[in-house]
């Protein structure tokens, strides 16, 4: 009984750390085009991720043309593509094995930063079962758990990349707010000024003229 466990914490352990190993964070600052890859073993794995513009010089308004992304399979077909966003989540079944791209395109002079996470996910089959005699039902049940954790966490990296994000348009805010008062305050104060230079001419014209 032992045996048989300490197999099946030996099998969690190495399906763990594949994970780990399958599982990409990064982060990429877009001037033009920047592209990510990653090597799929497994035709039908899920490829899923999430990316965030988290940082920028300027305030995103209405017209900013955001952020492209395309993903390229190895065949060089578009598998996923995303137009004018600021962050989004994306998920699909690899078509084929081998080498994808993932690009980013920015079509705003201002560079840009992006958080960017990526997980390839692989559940065995039930042809995987029949190939392999070291597989049974128990590391199928573990590779599951395993996915359902790593959503876990990629909804938690997602949501914490839109809180930064979030945290630097509200700073990019405050500073552009106070910028306007102080701008304001020195204006009104310029104004003042001249309005009393303006009435002192006044009052020495006119006392001038009696003089006269």
């Amino acid at each position: 009984m032992e045996k048989i466990w300490g197999k099946t914490w030996a099998l969690m352990a190495l399906l763990l750390l594949n994970s780990l190993c399958n599982v990409s964070s990064l982060s990429v600052t877009v001037t033009d085009v920047e592209c990510v890859y990653e090597y799929v073993i497994y035709e039908g794995d899920t490829i899923s991720g999430n990316f965030v513009a988290v940082d920028h010089d300027i305030f995103w308004g209405a017209d900013h043309p955001g952020i492209d992304f395309t993903v390229t399979s190895p065949g060089g077909n578009t598998v996923h593509s995303l137009k004018g966003t600021s962050g989004d989540k994306f998920e699909f079944k690899a078509p084929r094995n081998g080498m994808y791209k993932f690009c980013f395109h920015n079509p705003h002079s201002t560079p840009e930063t992006v958080s960017f996470y990526i997980h390839i996910g692989h559940i065995p089959t039930e042809h995987d079962l029949a190939k392999d005699e070291h597989l049974n039902p128990i590391s199928v049940k573990i590779a599951e758990l395993r996915e359902a954790l790593e959503s876990v966490t990629a909804e938690q990296k997602y949501l914490k990349a839109r809180d930064t994000r979030h945290r630097h348009t509200n700073e990019s805010t405050r500073k552009r707010v106070i910028g306007y008062a102080v701008g304001e305050y020195i204006l009104l104060t310029l104004v003042s000024a001249l309005q009393v230079i303006y009435i002192r001419h006044l009052f020495s014209k006119s006392v001038a003229y009696n003089r006269v």
